[in-house]
């Protein structure tokens, strides 16, 4: 079943996507608000949603007439949606990182970007800095009564939950070490071991990976603090952004990529760019037991996985003797060469990302895997309730086309037992950021509750919030915002 938006969203048999509407998301925010009403257009908004709706991307992608080379390079901005008694507030501000000062005093880019991005004066002035930039711009999650601005390769920013201002870099009570490797993608144990946890981890890359797993608790008087810690060393190098867990595991997939850090040492790419994928290599689950779980304080193990890269898990369960994860797969690592200019990306010779499912076997060491989805999508979630447990339903962005790559224009339910499709779509004019699935307060039915997700509206060049029941993703209400956010990354829902 498909549905569409109703004005200004409209789309016309065959159509396809003007560039032009895609590249214009990619601009500064040049205002920050606080607690400003947004305007409804359409629809109602449902007094059972109630709290906060965090959102992180970047914010900043020009100074005096530079660019980014990549919008990961961006800096991090977070805007606040606050749900109450029917209407919606915005609060936005630039996470206030050491960096960040120090380029809005000079107006232009003073450190190099992991993505691409250079300072001015070519290689030479490039080369040998090896600084990294901590911009807080992947995900924003609240743990304790700080709201963290995550960026992967470094620690945590801290933020004001309600106002936004940036208290400071953060080593959550003496948790982490200066700089160190916090994941910008954690989990959140919905309470498998009676309590709700926040699971997340910090990875030491090099010949061999150390991944740290951490869990912390998320509720009562204790919120906020560290419940769990251990290390596990593997062979090769590890690139992670994203894992999943399951009562007893937390699951990582290491890609079988390789890094020639030279050409970042020279200045002539960064950090990011000297990745590739490693054709001799072979790609491998690394299971990590739980400390909370049935296999505490047992060795990790590891399990050969299918050949491509995956930046996201959908979702993961046990089942039997065997593990169930279902992820995001696509043939080969994309990237943004240092001559190509990411508004004018060919999305045709872009690899898509395709929903797959892998079946491991514990007692043999091995795997199944199949695809559930050729739609090529990206940013999938299930019921925050049925994290790590064998969900249903799931959510997702997806491209406009059945088949191929193409920029994210649709949202997608999908039933995982019988594959039964709902989308909503935006094309061709609009642009879909991640969702998020709220369930409804109290309700024990998987797929009642809302989806809400930030539209790029090419039309009139800026950002909606769009809300839609989550069962059948009809509309619930259209909001327009009083500023455009560049399309973005992760987001968070915190209730009431």
């Amino acid at each position: 079943m498909r549905t569409s938006a109703l004005k200004p969203f409209s789309k016309k048999a065959g159509e396809k996507f003007d560039r032009a509407d895609w590249a214009s998301a990619y601009c500064n925010v040049e205002k920050e608000l606080e607690e400003q009403e947004l305007k409804l257009i359409k629809g109602t908004i449902p007094k059972e949603l109630s709290g906060y709706f965090y959102r992180n991307g970047p914010g900043r992608l020009e100074r005096d007439g530079q660019w980014v080379h990549h919008p990961f390079d961006g800096d991090g901005m977070i805007a606040a949606l606050r749900f109450h008694n029917g209407k919606v507030t915005l609060t936005n501000r630039f996470v206030r990182t050491i960096a960040w000062q120090e380029e809005e005093k000079e107006q232009k880019f003073l450190y190099r970007g992991v993505f691409g991005t250079q300072k001015e004066g070519g290689f030479l002035s490039n080369a040998f800095d090896l600084r990294l930039k901590n911009i807080a711009n992947t995900h924003v999650v609240k743990l304790g009564d700080r709201l963290l601005a995550l960026w992967e390769a470094s620690s945590p920013h801290a933020l004001d939950p309600e106002s936004l201002k940036t208290i400071g870099l953060s080593n959550l009570n003496g948790v982490l070490k200066p700089g160190e490797a916090f994941s910008a993608h954690p989990r959140f144990d919905p309470g498998h071991h009676d309590v709700p946890r926040m699971v997340t981890f910090g990875v030491k890359t090099g010949p061999k990976s150390t991944i740290r797993l951490m869990e912390f608790a998320t509720s009562g008087k204790d919120a906020g603090h560290l419940i769990s810690d251990r290390k596990d060393t593997f062979k090769g190098f590890a690139f992670l952004h994203d894992f999943a867990i399951t009562p007893n595991w937390a699951i990582f997939l290491q890609n079988a990529i390789s890094f020639n850090p030279f050409p970042f040492i020279v200045g002539k790419k960064g950090a990011a760019q000297c990745l590739s994928s490693d054709p001799k290599g072979r790609a491998k689950f690394l299971l990590i037991p739980r400390d909370s779980g049935s296999f505490a304080g047992e060795e990790s193990r590891t399990i050969n996985a299918p050949d491509g890269f995956v930046f996201h898990h959908l979702n993961a369960w046990e089942e039997d003797k065997t593990l169930r994860i279902n992820s995001i797969y696509y043939k080969d690592f994309p990237t943004i060469g240092p001559e190509e200019d990411f508004r004018e990306i060919n999305f045709d010779l872009l690899p898509e990302g395709i929903l797959k499912s892998c079946k491991l076997n514990l007692e043999e060491g091995t795997f199944h895997s199949k695809s559930i989805s050729e739609q090529c999508c990206e940013f999938a979630m299930v019921n925050p309730k049925k994290q790590g447990l064998n969900a249903r339903y799931s959510w997702m962005a997806i491209a406009e086309q059945k088949s191929g790559n193409g920029p994210l224009q649709a949202i997608k339910k999908l039933d995982l037992f019988n594959s039964k499709e709902e989308i909503w779509s935006c094309a061709p004019r609009g642009f879909v950021s991640e969702p998020l699935m709220i369930p409804k307060p109290a309700s024990s039915n998987e797929d009642e509750g809302w989806v809400v997700c930030l539209i790029w509206n090419g039309e009139r060049r800026g950002t909606d919030l769009i809300i839609l029941k989550a069962h059948d993703l009809s509309e619930q209400a259209i909001l327009e915002l009083p500023i455009g956010f560049p399309h973005g990354l992760h987001g968070s829902w915190v209730a009431n």
